[in-house]
């Protein structure tokens, strides 16, 4: 039955028209789904990784770094839709400040770096199929940022859905779309290949490139580890922070002990017995924070040797087809990291960054972190933290989605520089000039309540 259902799925993804590369890495993956891989990294078969270069001691002459950020480009994860906070277009286009949106703030930082370096700095979304349309409309406000023979975006391909029973390809009528879903971020590789943009990025004469994801305003264009990653000789890098107690989510880097290759281990890949030393900043001090260098002329090599498939870990994530109704057929998405890629590349590093490359917005909680006085914004688009993070925690039932978000912060974001904490239970409507100092409580009332204009909540 698995066989047919092969069969069945590369004729659907090919009446789809996704590309012949992105088939093939699907067949890969179904092979090792037949045959039971399930992508988990038992805590036994690794060593914790302990030292890693810092960023803050680096030195890398002006020369060098601008010689270096003029050979890389800069490409953006935009494929995500942000329906965990209620959007139905891409994330990216989603406010953050002075009405700004991450695209603005990103495109900013690129215009601004290409001002002050020289650098030509291409700039790259990978798109989904729903995300496409939308950014390239936001984009042509932009008509000074493409770079001569290059696009602005790329596709991320789609595969469809498995039914867990037998491993064919998910029918349903009630809405067709939902027989699809996103290969994961480990599609950048083959999706670079299959558009034909890595080859025109090499055959424009850049080498390096700088990836991450489209909702981190921290991972501005830099020269220094530019400079850095060039300096290496490295095929493949990526960026880390010191862990903290908030950061056990997030997935971590560690050593193969049977052949001491550079690993990434993410929540999806590790045994449930094992999550207690996940979760752990003491045994693995340092977290992925998805932002990725890798030689380019590398990556193509490699890709070429091996018919466009990298061979990166599986993932195997088991859900609902309908992921809004759990009564709906048990389906099998199969999924790959792109910052798994780093056990592919022998000599792949690591270089231990500062907080500030690592912005993500995940929730409202953090959007109302990057909206605050906590942070400045420059002129060049960067956000500068100005005051001591404060815990967030609003409550999901009211603020967890974006037009609930809005509508309650619509006077704008409280002041949180004197803030250590806030946690909002209720429904809560903030007016204008409100000002939290230390560790603030609105508790449930029961009813809808105002925070008026000018308080002091603390």
């Amino acid at each position: 039955m698995s066989e047919s259902g092969l069969q069945q799925s590369r004729e659907k993804m090919a009446e789809a028209g996704v590309s012949p590369v992105a088939i093939e890495v699907f067949s890969h993956y179904y092979r090792l789904l037949e045959e039971g891989a399930t992508g988990l990294i038992p805590e036994s078969t690794i060593d914790p990784l302990l030292e890693v270069p810092q960023l803050s001691e680096v030195e890398i002459s002006d020369a060098d770094a601008a010689a270096a950020l003029d050979a890389t480009v800069v490409i953006k994860l935009n494929g995500g839709l942000g329906t965990s906070m209620g959007m139905d277009k891409a994330k990216s286009l989603l406010p953050v400040r002075d009405g700004q949106s991450f695209l603005d703030l990103i495109v900013q930082q690129v215009r601004s770096t290409r001002a002050a370096t020289g650098a030509r700095l291409p700039l790259l979304f990978m798109n989904s199929f729903r995300t496409q349309d939308d950014t390239l409309a936001a984009l042509s406000a932009h008509p000074d940022l493409p770079v001569d023979g290059l696009p602005l975006d790329f596709l991320q391909s789609k595969e469809p859905k498995l039914l867990a029973a037998d491993l064919t390809p998910v029918d349903w009528p009630a809405d067709p779309a939902l027989e699809w879903c996103p290969p994961g971020h480990g599609d950048l590789y083959p999706s670079l290949l299959g558009s034909g943009v890595l080859e025109a990025l090499l055959d424009q004469g850049f080498t390096y490139a700088s990836v991450s994801n489209a909702d981190n305003l921290g991972a501005s264009p830099s020269a220094q580890i530019a400079g850095w990653f060039a300096a290496s000789g490295a095929p493949y890098a990526a960026e880390v922070c010191t862990r903290t107690v908030n950061d056990r989510k997030g997935g971590h880097l560690a050593i193969r002990k049977s052949d001491g290759q550079l690993i990434l281990r993410d929540t999806a890949m590790t045994p449930d017995e094992d999550m207690h030393f996940f979760t752990d900043e003491h045994v693995h001090p340092y977290f992925h924070t998805n932002n990725l260098w890798f030689d380019l002329r590398v990556l193509h090599q490699v890709l070429t040797e091996r018919d466009g498939v990298l061979g990166l870990p599986l993932i195997k994530n088991v859900k609902t087809v309908d992921p809004a109704d759990s009564s709906s057929p048990e389906v099998i998405q199969v999924e790959s990291a792109m910052g798994t890629a780093v056990e592919v590349f022998e000599g792949a590093t690591a270089i231990a960054v500062g907080r500030e490359r690592f912005l993500p917005v995940k929730t409202t909680n953090e959007l109302l972190l990057l909206r605050s006085d906590v942070y400045d914004l420059g002129d060049d688009g960067r956000l500068t933290q100005a005051a001591a993070i404060p815990a967030i925690d609003l409550d999901s039932r009211y603020f967890k989605k974006i037009d609930d978000f809005e509508t309650r912060f619509a006077q704008g974001a409280p002041s949180l520089r004197e803030a250590t904490s806030l946690t909002v239970t209720g429904d809560w409507t903030f007016g204008p000039d409100v000002r939290v100092e230390g560790a603030a409580t609105l508790t449930d009332t029961g009813a809808a309540e105002d925070v008026a204009a000018g308080s002091v909540i603390g």
